[in-house]
């Protein structure tokens, strides 16, 4: 884990340009967010396909939609909390319904949006998106990954909802690492445990993870970038061979990753699992670290339940 640190709300906005020369297909729609989600890097490049929508976020999804049976590659951004609230009819209906090839990147997800509070903090769209037929849900944890992940849904065909962070986080990963759509990554073959960790949580869950082994316990971590389709066998294969499952997530307990994992397990090999999340509350004002701790997302957390 490197110590450089970057957003990948930065990652996606960085990948969109090089895309964009490479395919000129590609489309990018933003409402009225474009600085923050970093869309206005390939707005600078691409201005005659690029569409600032304006704070109208049903009709920028409803846009995309069409913009697929035109052959083109809509990618449609804004905050995840506009992204999925407002536009989840036009999500619904205009998108996965007909299950067309619209690729929604919501960034500044759950509570690490910080100072935003909780009107800001979309803390549900794992489990509004992961619901709705046709649609795959990814939540890259770091640069690498989310550079990776922008540039491969632009070659799958089908609706894909992307959760993107504000917070910048570590570099997990290589250039050299590979990754697919639907398989998790383990980190780590302890035998103690198992963190299942997405999004901003995976670092903190390789923190802790280097914290117990230093105190003779030994976990592995399961990167969950995709929690739609997931990785059943990789959950299952976890489950045999540990003795203890733990789930982290910046967002609701309710439907998202744990929920998602304690399906597998209820289906195919019933053990207990510690969700960690946000516990049927909303967010609140402040930092994003002091939210992170107030919540108990952080790597000390993580190691008080192994302790």
């Amino acid at each position: 884990m490197e110590n450089k640190k970057i957003a990948t709300r930065q990652s996606y906005g960085e990948t969109l340009v090089k895309l964009g020369k490479e395919n000129e297909n590609i489309i990018v729609l933003d409402a009225d967010l474009a600085g923050a989600t970093k869309t206005d890097l390939f707005a600078k490049e691409y201005p005659d396909r690029f569409l600032d929508m304006g704070i109208a976020e049903a009709n920028m999804l409803g846009t995309a939609a069409g913009l697929t049976t035109c052959g083109k590659i809509p990618y449609a951004s804004t905050f995840a909390v506009f992204a999925s609230g407002r536009g989840y009819d036009q999500i619904r209906n205009s998108i996965c319904y007909p299950n067309l090839n619209v690729k929604i990147c919501a960034t500044h997800a759950g509570i690490t949006v910080g100072e935003d509070g909780a009107t800001h903090q979309m803390i549900e769209d794992i489990s509004m998106m992961r619901t709705l037929p046709n649609m795959t849900v990814i939540s890259p944890s770091d640069d690498t990954q989310t550079r990776w992940i922008i540039e491969e849904i632009s070659r799958a065909q089908g609706p894909v909802y992307v959760r993107l962070a504000r917070l910048a986080t570590p570099i997990l990963y290589d250039e050299k690492q590979k990754f697919e759509i639907g398989k998790a990554i383990q980190m780590g073959e302890g035998t103690d445990g198992t963190v299942f960790a997405t999004g901003v949580t995976v670092a903190e869950a390789i923190k802790a993870q280097e914290e117990l082994k230093q105190q003779g316990i030994d976990i592995r971590v399961v990167d969950i970038h995709t929690i739609k389709p997931i990785d059943k066998e990789m959950i299952v294969k976890c489950a045999k061979e540990t003795n203890k499952l733990v789930s982290i997530e910046d967002h609701s307990i309710i439907g998202g990753l744990g929920s998602a994992i304690s399906e597998v397990l209820t289906e195919e090999y019933p053990m207990k699992l510690e969700r960690m999340g946000i516990k049927d509350t909303f967010g609140k004002s402040g930092k994003a670290e002091e939210l992170m701790e107030y919540f108990g997302l952080t790597a000390k957390t993580i190691v008080e339940k192994f302790k």
